[in-house]
């Protein structure tokens, strides 16, 4: 059968001439590409941080972010074991939900982008105990470290049941072909360019042959960077092949954080076009 405009169910005959395709120009930068594999793509997304904001003023400070442009909000849970830290749980998560609307992304990516989305990154002891709680809250993403569970397969299985996106995230002193077996099974890769627990530390360049590594094994994947990225560091992110940028007080405390996210937005995008155009 031809399905194209009015021809849609005339049956087809012999020697009935094909209608050319109209081939799709590229654009000097875009902000979504065709990745090397099938037909998924990977595109430039900004989450800032919300654990630097004035957590006096969450709700707002999470709009506030969004109007400035932020692709997803990065929430930070922390549980005082897996991190010397403590933070906030599901609870919040709840309140949150229903202080902003169901579009942010706490989490990872949602429907190309168009809508907003929340990640959970879970530096928790047990991530298996917070699964069902967090997509109750209305979480999209739910992140865990492998460094904190046994059996992260089944805690793939659990957390694509409960409705949610998949991140697995390693910190600086866990090797990246430990994270490989699953990179399969997962929507996002998180690697940590700071030891977690604590805003404000140094960006670990020395992370960047990670994220390069994943990027060539497994291309199509989201690959997020978290912990001292800003304008400084940006530049050497994109070009190791991270496309989710997480940052922090670079974002939130910034006079103009409209700027920088844009920023920060379009040194990903030109990297990706760059890896595009070369391949």
């Amino acid at each position: 059968m031809i399905r194209n405009s009015w021809w849609r169910y005339v049956p087809m005959v012999r020697n009935t001439p094909k209608i050319p395709k109209k081939k799709k120009k590229k654009t000097e930068v875009c902000s979504r590409l065709e990745a090397e594999s099938g037909s998924m793509v990977y595109t430039a997304k900004v989450g800032p941080s919300i654990l630097s904001s004035d957590l006096s003023q969450l709700g707002r400070e999470c709009e506030r972010m969004m109007e400035c442009g932020a692709d997803y909000l990065h929430l930070d849970v922390m549980d005082g074991h897996f991190v010397p830290n403590i933070t906030f749980g599901h609870p919040m998560v709840e309140c949150l939900r229903r202080c902003i609307g169901p579009d942010p992304f706490f989490g990872l990516e949602a429907l190309l982008t168009l809508c907003r989305i929340t990640d959970m990154h879970m530096m928790v002891s047990r991530p298996e105990q917070w699964v069902k709680p967090m997509a109750a809250a209305g979480a999209n993403q739910y992140t865990f470290h492998l460094e904190a569970t046994t059996n992260p397969g089944s805690l793939i299985k659990e957390i694509r049941e409960s409705g949610m996106k998949v991140g697995l995230a390693i910190k600086p002193g866990t090797t990246v072909e430990e994270l490989a077996p699953w990179a399969g099974q997962i929507d996002m890769a998180l690697v940590m360019t700071v030891e977690p627990g604590f805003g404000g530390q140094k960006f670990m360049e020395d992370m960047m042959p990670k994220v390069s590594w994943l990027r060539s094994q497994f291309p199509s994947l989201d690959i997020e960077v978290d912990g001292g990225v800003g304008p400084d560091s940006i530049y050497r992110c994109a070009e190791a092949g991270a496309n989710m940028i997480v940052s922090g007080s670079a974002v939130v405390s910034s006079d103009d954080p409209r700027s920088v996210i844009a920023l920060l937005k379009n040194v990903v995008m030109e990297a990706i076009q760059k890896r595009s155009l070369d391949r």
